[in-house]
């Protein structure tokens, strides 16, 4: 799941990195707003963490803006002000949660799951279809009450693929969830892992939908 981070303090976007990083997300972080505005213009993110005290341009208009173009990616905002009317602006400015300063890396993922979980219209914290269980915080999948033991980026396609049954996603699309601006991607890596997937849980479970992308079909 690709996230964008926008947090102007080194020591605390490095650390968010890092742990983010630990929990599957591919992460693209940047530390100025004006530049962070670009970026959602023209990038696809499942979520953003944004704080609102930024250089250049501060992470309420960023918030506004964002809302402006109709774009509904949910938005955990990181602020050191716990205050009733700040938390009321930021709402109705357009975030989904709020995080105060100083928080628990625990507890930053279990409300970026949450905001996924309610963006993708689930109840349960679980995603499952035809024997398949998969647990976004455990990062554990299982087949039929049978443990799967999956790759990171095995877990991360299936995970997008059943956040996604019925429908079309293209490759380029998958690539786009799975990898941040500086990593390196071989030509065929979505291939191959789909490959272990079907291997792993059932050769039908993915349909290849030839020059379009990779579906899970409902039924």
């Amino acid at each position: 799941m690709r996230l964008l981070l926008v947090e102007d303090d080194e020591i605390l976007g490095d650390g968010l990195v890092a742990g983010l990083k630990m929990e599957g997300y591919a992460v693209d972080w940047l530390t100025n707003g004006k530049l962070a505005d670009e970026a959602l213009k023209i990038n696809s993110y499942e979520l953003i963490v944004l704080d609102l005290n930024l250089p250049d341009m501060n992470g309420m208009d960023i918030l506004r803006a964002l809302r402006g173009r109709k774009d509904e990616t949910p938005v955990l905002v990181l602020t050191a002000k716990d205050t009733v009317p700040d938390r009321i602006l930021g709402l109705d400015s357009g975030a989904d949660d709020f995080v105060i300063k100083p928080f628990d890396l625990n507890e930053v993922c279990a409300r970026l799951r949450a905001l996924a979980r309610r963006n993708e219209g689930r109840s349960g914290p679980n995603i499952e279809h035809k024997g398949i269980i998969l647990d976004p915080a455990s990062h554990q999948v299982t087949l039929h009450n049978d443990k799967v033991d999956l790759s990171q980026k095995e877990f991360e396609i299936l995970s997008f693929l059943m956040s996604n049954i019925g429908r079309v996603i293209s490759r380029a699309r998958l690539e786009e969830s799975l990898y941040s601006w500086n990593s390196d991607i071989e030509s065929n890596t979505v291939e191959v892992h789909i490959h272990y997937l079907r291997k792993k849980l059932d050769p039908m479970l993915i349909r290849t939908v030839r020059g379009v992308g990779y579906i899970i079909d409902e039924d």
